[in-house]
């Protein structure tokens, strides 16, 4: 079982130190970064299958070099075999559909053709929850959405999943694909264990995952565009349609608001403060 788990860098916004170009473009070097909260989600589902089936587990970004910490950073959630950063110059300023063709050019240049590809649901910055489903055309893979569980059936090469499914209320539904088959994982993914076997696993690997993460160095490979073969015309900015028509940037909220210390303990105290939310309890 060979498992690709796609993760990603985007701004840290606690830091409000996010900056872009006068062409709209994020100034990746000059923000802090962090790995994408979703892709949390991800690791967990990958971690779960590694542990359950076994097998090889990869780790894989496009970035500039300061992703190598976010690939660090998911090798000490999941344990990871070998870590994969795709980057250079050509391939910056991607839309999602630039970046799409890029990561799938990565998967298919492995030494094995993966059973499964992990991908969290959308990032912080873009939110557009394209990528995944575009790297899996590019692939020409069955792709499950919203997975909120699966199990592996390695004699018949299925994956069977149950996912979430927004209408008028939320349902949850059953699929079974074929592998291989590339997975984006919900928020709602809870990963489980049933079996005494498998919690010792996940006991092991998380003791010598933490281990790899120190020396993630020794694990990485770092491919560009020309070990990708991929022509510069097609990736990165060029390679793009989408066309950023401005940012807006949003004020950073005050530090300091101005606050009234009330005792709780002290009915005079609390008297304006009911008079002050009354009015809103009745819907004004």
């Amino acid at each position: 079982m060979h498992t690709v788990v796609l993760t990603k860098g985007v701004p840290d916004f606690r830091e409000g130190k996010v900056s872009f170009d006068e062409d709209g473009h994020l100034e990746r070097g000059k923000t802090p970064t962090v790995m994408n909260p979703n892709d949390k989600h991800a690791l967990r589902a990958a971690f779960q299958t590694s542990v359950r089936n076994g097998g090889h587990v990869t780790l894989m970004s496009m970035g500039p070099p300061g992703y190598q910490e976010v690939l660090q950073e998911g090798m000490a959630d999941v344990y990871a075999d070998d870590l994969y950063l795709l980057s250079d110059r050509e391939m910056g300023a991607a839309d999602t559909w630039a970046t799409a063709m890029t990561v799938a050019s990565g998967i298919e240049k492995l030494d094995t053709q993966p059973d499964l590809v992990f991908a969290g649901f959308k990032t912080a910055d873009g939110e557009t929850g394209h990528t995944g489903p575009q790297t899996a055309y590019c692939l020409g893979w069955p792709i499950v959405t919203h997975a909120i569980s699966l199990d592996i059936d390695e004699e018949e090469e299925l994956l069977r999943a149950k996912r979430l499914v927004d209408g008028d209320v939320t349902e949850i539904e059953t699929v079974e694909a074929p592998l291989p088959c590339f997975v984006v994982a919900d928020p709602e993914f809870e990963p489980t264990y049933r079996k005494a076997t498998h919690r010792l696993e996940h006991k092991d690997r998380r003791e010598q995952t933490q281990e790899r993460a120190e020396e993630y160095e020794d694990h990485l490979t770092v491919w560009d565009h020309e070990d990708l073969n991929l022509d510069p015309d097609y990736i990165g900015l060029d390679g793009s349609p989408t066309i950023v028509a401005g940012v807006d940037p949003i004020p950073k909220a005050p530090s300091e608001r101005e606050a009234t210390d009330v005792d709780g303990g002290d009915p005079a105290e609390l008297e304006p403060v009911l008079d002050e939310l009354t009015p809103y309890a009745g819907g004004d």
